[in-house]
């Protein structure tokens, strides 16, 4: 099995021990994205929400693929008072093509200012 690690240089560079996806067994895993040191870092959960998905999209472009392509999220949240406006940032990025996700109340993220991180699975195409 090839393992191929990859760093988008289009996205800010990843904080910490990580790369932004692990291409593997024909599937590629994407790190949690955040809206960390974007315009929406101190906005509410729907800005966040959206900077992440825009990344993560932008990020499977750069693959050819799309949001389309994604199987599986986890969602980290650490609020839950607006969870519905974040499933609809969801339905209107994902559309009818919305993957098996996991969502997860944390106390915190890796700053303050955030309020959502999201991870993602999505199968490559053949």
């Amino acid at each position: 099995m090839e393992i191929e690690h990859k760093v988008y240089p289009h996205l800010k560079k990843p904080f910490g021990a990580f790369c932004h996806a692990v291409r593997a067994n024909g599937f590629l895993f994407l790190s949690g994205f955040t809206a960390s040191e974007t315009p929406a870092e101190h906005g509410d959960i729907v800005e966040q929400t959206e900077s992440t998905l825009d990344q993560m999209k932008s990020l499977l472009e750069a693959e050819g693929m799309g949001l389309k392509d994604v199987v599986k999220v986890t969602v980290y949240v650490t609020e839950l008072d607006r969870l519905m406006d974040v499933h609809d940032v969801r339905f209107r990025y994902f559309g009818d093509t919305l993957p098996a996700s996991t969502l997860v109340q944390v106390t915190s993220l890796v700053r303050p200012s955030l309020k959502i991180e999201i991870e993602a699975v999505a199968a490559l195409p053949n």
